[in-house]
């Protein structure tokens, strides 16, 4: 496998593209890879931050592991973006998933070919939830380090709680991250790199410094925390997972108190059918922030897919 990944990342890449387009009257950012004649759609939904530029080198190498027989394309969350294209508005998370069906319904609906949903995190969630919606289109949906409900143990979960409730610490924090667009673009990523993002890949630390400086960006990221919070203090629909069984992968991490291990074990009790991996090469819930992480989950991702389909021919 790690052959394999390393030819990938020697390999000049097909580059992704990127275009902005109106879902619902709300401007979104797109990253997509069109395949020449799809076999199928791979649509892939990012965590909170919501930001597709992350996943630039991990949609670039999952295409590439996927042969060019699937177009991908990944839809960024509203509003967390380097433009405040809406005017300050901030969007609660079961817009944020409304606005997912609605992209689909806009631009995938006429689609002949099955659509395989890919979530990390926050958007793993999400994932389930347009799988609900779109039952007979997607074959299979696929949640990276999945956020499913609240980890009462993590003190961590904890503290975002607490600042995302209260919208005077969620302004204030915001506020204080978006000052550092007094700084130079090149002084930030200096002061990225040296920081939170030191193993980071160039990808990365731009995405950083482009869209997370930006204080509609900040704010967002938290209302939509806010709502997350509330939403996943009940269990999850393990009727509904035990009905779709055959159609779930998750992939967790070691030590990810977004998705911590006794979910694992809780997912493996109440859906046996569910596809489970544990990734232990230390990627993490982070993994699109380095090139590595980004290959090795996207060569996972595309084994799931390439398995799968062998199992419906």
């Amino acid at each position: 496998m790690e052959e394999n990944q390393d030819k990938l990342m020697n390999e000049a890449k097909r580059p992704v593209n990127s275009r902005l387009c109106r879902v619902s009257g709300w401007m979104t950012e797109i990253m997509e890879i069109q395949a020449e004649n799809p076999t199928f759609y791979v649509l892939f939904i990012p965590g909170n931050p919501g930001v597709v530029s992350f996943y630039k080198e991990f949609l670039e190498s999952l295409y590439e592991f996927l042969d060019g027989n699937a177009s991908v394309i990944a839809i960024g969350q509203i509003s967390h973006t380097s433009k405040d294209w809406e005017s300050g508005r901030l969007f609660s998370f079961q817009e944020q998933i409304d606005h997912k069906i609605d992209f689909i319904r806009q631009e995938l609906e006429s689609v002949k070919v099955p659509i395989v949903l890919v979530g990390h995190s926050i958007g793993s969630y999400i994932s389930l939830e347009i799988l609900r919606k779109f039952s007979e289109k997607v074959v299979y949906c696929i949640g990276l380090y999945p956020f499913l409900t609240l980890n009462q143990q993590s003190t961590k979960q904890s503290l975002i709680g607490k600042l995302a409730a209260s919208s005077v610490l969620s302004a204030t924090a915001s506020f204080l991250i978006a000052s550092l667009r007094l700084l130079p673009m090149s002084a930030s990523r200096l002061l990225v790199s040296n920081s939170i993002g030191a193993s980071w890949s160039d990808t990365a630390v731009q995405a950083t410094c482009t869209h997370l400086r930006q204080y509609h960006t900040m704010r967002n990221v938290l209302f939509m925390a806010k709502s997350e919070f509330r939403e996943l203090a009940a269990e999850p629909d393990w009727d509904f997972m035990r009905e779709n069984q055959s159609k779930l992968a998750f992939l967790f991490g070691i030590d990810d108190h977004w998705g911590p291990l006794q979910l694992f074990e809780e997912i493996s009790k109440q859906a046996p059918g569910t596809s489970l991996a544990i990734e232990r090469e230390g990627h993490m819930h982070g993994f699109c922030c380095t090139v590595a992480g980004s290959a090795w989950v996207a060569q996972h991702v595309a084994t799931l897919i390439k398995n799968r389909f062998s199992q419906l021919q």
